[in-house]
């Protein structure tokens, strides 16, 4: 940090969240669940409200922001954004694309949660064709940045905080409000980088550094936003596949503890699940129907 540079910090006011009274609860009520016979057709749905999210949110103010997963959750929906029909219809140069989280390597590593956007959906990899996303509309952690200037993960979520102040709007509970936010599950019940009894989840900062997980890899230092941003916006939760199973059926389980299960904060009213019917397998028949 330079004598010109504020000492900001995820903690100070001005990027701290409050609860959100005009939401339902977190762990109440339940989203809508969609069951997919399998991880193309659960891709291809997902794909399509996407879309949709991003054009009429174009349509309603101009923009839309939206904030993406990594992983390998969003590669094969990627690809069907990259290509038509949905690749013409959505309005790119008024998209712009936030992160979730993302492990704290530099953008075009392979743990980058950024580089299957850059590979598959702008076409980096080779793929066919490719949305025509401005740079500017593409807003990572920067990572880069904090490792050149060698900066710890909290200087980088802090400097994300600042970002997110300046570009998305503010909504209820002094939260940014994002168009739409896909996340996938972690096999442990983790949402973003928020794993099961995460000193995260108690903090109201929007963004925080998260140290390496030893339970569960890659073990790299993390930089994630607040879980408490999926009770504050329209979120789209995506996984498919049989290893899923048990961590789905402790989600939709009769017990609701958003500490063990932290992807838990999206079964609510409100957030949309689709999951295919090998992940599906636990999830309790009346649920399903």
């Amino acid at each position: 940090m330079t004598e010109h540079e504020p000492d900001l910090s995820p903690t100070s006011e001005t990027m701290v969240g409050r609860s959100v009274a005009s939401l339902p609860a977190p762990n109440k009520g339940e989203p809508e669940l969609v069951v997919a016979a399998g991880p193309d057709e659960a891709a291809a749905e997902a794909a399509e409200r996407i879309a949709a999210a991003l054009i009429a949110a174009v349509d309603r103010r101009g923009r839309a922001d939206f904030c993406t997963t990594g992983g390998s959750t969003p590669i094969p929906i990627y690809r069907l954004l990259a290509q038509s029909p949905l690749v013409d219809q959505v309005p790119w140069q008024n998209v712009h694309v936030w992160w979730g989280d993302d492990r704290f390597v530099p953008r075009g590593h392979p743990e980058s949660n950024v580089t299957s956007l850059d590979d598959v959906l702008l076409g980096g990899g080779g793929s066919v064709g490719g949305a025509p996303l401005p740079t500017a509309n593409i807003h990572p952690f920067p990572t880069d940045r904090a490792l050149a200037e060698v900066r710890d993960n909290h200087w980088c979520a802090t400097r994300y905080a600042e970002e997110l102040c300046a570009g998305v709007p503010i909504v209820d509970g002094n939260w940014p409000g994002f168009d739409l936010i896909l996340t996938g599950v972690g096999d442990d019940g983790h949402v973003l980088s928020c794993f099961p009894d995460s000193p995260a989840l108690d903090s109201m900062a929007w963004t925080m550094g998260v140290p390496a997980p030893s339970h569960i890899g890659p073990h790299l230092p993390r930089v994630t936003v607040n879980p408490r941003l999926l009770e504050a916006g329209p979120v789209l939760v995506v996984t498919w596949g049989a290893v899923k199973a048990p961590a789905l059926g402790h989600v939709f389980g009769a017990v609701r503890d958003g500490r063990r299960w932290p992807v838990q904060r999206t079964r609510r009213t409100g957030a949309i699940w689709i999951v295919d019917v090998a992940a599906a397998a636990e999830i309790p028949a009346e649920l399903r129907s």
